[in-house]
């Protein structure tokens, strides 16, 4: 099929900046509805398990399944947006999304709630490359799109900073259901600002690949459930090692079938720029540890701390507002220290703070506290990876290299969640030690990756 280009019949544009301003605001209040659901849920597991029964392994699949979906399909978002249009796959991604969030605060039983949740990430997943694409299309290189990206990064950071606490007030006063009810209101909102100030991106006939998509479902699916399942089962179960193997199977297929089929999911082409592939790489492990870390301090506040749901609300404001005050000043800092150099030190930075909360956190709510608080340090590395990799990307592939982008990161957390969260009663009791080691392990591994680029660009 041709790859011409062809002008939607609902392009509309707003010219002026007001326009332009309200249209990144309601694109960015889009993207603020994944992460405050993304927060909200974590602080809402333990009330949640309780009410309809479940485990650990449960409350697991809860995000779990909201993260799977949202990294398998992030790929063919990204390649259907570039196809339909990024704003008209943005408003499908948005009314989704708050379908599916109602289905979540009705769910009877567990399973129930695991599927709504899957339906959440499938429109998640429209929305992340939806959001970057439009940001791109509306913006030039250079400061007014690092800028626009700060302002993308930190409503999100707000977000991650308003979810727990709103998350956690609003279980203990009314119900852990209300909390998925909040993304109704943002949905519609955002969606008529969308509709009235985004104008439309250019149509690129991109194809699709069904036998890769199914595989990358199958591979992460086998993963995240070997992972969760080692929990519950251990590590030599027989479910454990079928899943893994399974996951660990259907990889190596998409691996080849990648380099066979005429048009892939993921054209090799697009990893030909070294910038490209070193920052998906470091993308997957970034969110890997952020992910992971958060969803396991909620349960250690929660169950083994025994804070209420406001309360360990409260106890991860410190962590998410570093987060946030970095995400709001990263177009500053990014413009004095560079993309390489922010990465490097919010990469260490994280690696720092991982290593504070393994030897130090755990056991006193005060300590963990103040460990998480360099943990945070690591969102320097957010908007410096996204820049690096927008402007690796060729401009006809923007939709499908943002969804590459973000479904490494997704992948990432999706594996850290349940890789996490299983070695977070590896010992027998709720503790930090092991899952904070891996995460340290693992950012001081994607400094070294970042180094690698770094000096790779200045040679």
């Amino acid at each position: 099929m041709s790859d011409a280009l062809l002008t939607p019949d609902t392009a509309t544009a707003a010219p002026g900046r007001t326009a332009g301003r309200i249209g990144l605001a309601a694109i960015c209040f889009g993207f603020l509805m994944i992460t405050v659901d993304a927060t909200i849920v974590n602080v809402a597991l333990g009330p949640i398990v309780a009410d309809l029964g479940g485990s650990l392994s449960s409350a697991q699949w809860i995000v779990s399944a909201y993260t799977l979906a949202f990294a398998t399909f992030l790929l063919t978002a990204g390649a259907w947006s570039d196809r339909i249009g990024s704003r008209r796959a943005f408003l499908i991604g948005l009314a989704l999304f708050g379908i599916a969030s109602a289905g979540c605060a009705a769910a009877p039983t567990m399973p129930t709630l695991i599927a709504a949740r899957a339906v959440q990430g499938l429109g998640a997943a429209l929305l992340m490359p939806c959001s970057l694409a439009l940001i791109t299309h509306m913006f030039p290189a250079g400061p007014e799109r690092r800028g626009a990206l700060a302002a993308w990064g930190g409503i999100s950071s707000v977000g991650m900073v308003a979810g727990p606490v709103l998350g956690g007030a609003l279980v203990d006063s009314i119900g852990w259901r209300v909390i998925f009810l909040v993304n109704l209101p943002i949905a519609l909102v955002a969606a008529l600002a969308v509709g009235a100030y985004v104008a439309e991106t250019r149509c690129h006939r991109h194809p699709f690949d069904l036998p890769g998509q199914a595989l990358v479902v199958v591979a992460l699916g086998g993963l995240s459930g070997g992972f969760i399942a080692a929990g519950a089962a251990g590590w030599d179960a027989p479910e454990t090692i079928g899943l893994l193997a399974l996951g660990v199977l259907a990889a190596l297929g998409f691996w080849r079938v990648e380099r066979a089929v005429a048009l892939p999911m993921i054209p090799p082409e697009i990893f030909r720029s070294r910038q490209f592939s070193l920052v998906v790489g470091i993308a997957g492990i970034f969110n890997f540890g952020v992910y992971g870390s958060l969803f396991c301090l909620s349960l250690l506040y929660h169950e083994k701390l025994g804070l209420s749901p406001f309360a360990t609300g409260l106890a991860l404001v410190p962590l998410l507002s570093v987060m946030m005050a970095i995400a709001f000043t990263s177009a500053r800092l990014i413009g004095r220290l560079g993309e390489w150099r922010a990465m490097v030190i919010g990469l260490s930075g994280g690696a720092t703070g991982a290593l504070l909360l393994a030897v130090f956190g755990g056991d006193s709510t005060a300590a963990t506290i103040l460990c998480t608080v360099p943990f945070g340090t690591v969102a320097l590395a957010m908007q410096a990876m996204t820049a690096l990799a927008m402007e690796g990307a060729p401009v006809e592939r923007i939709g499908l290299a943002s969804g590459i982008q973000n479904a490494a990161r997704q992948a990432g957390g999706a594996l850290g969640i349940a890789l996490l969260g299983t070695l977070l009663s590896a010992t027998g009791t709720l503790a930090l030690h092991i899952p904070m080691s891996v995460v340290a392990a693992f950012y001081l591994a994607a400094v070294c990756l970042a180094l690698y680029g770094w000096s790779s660009k200045k040679a």
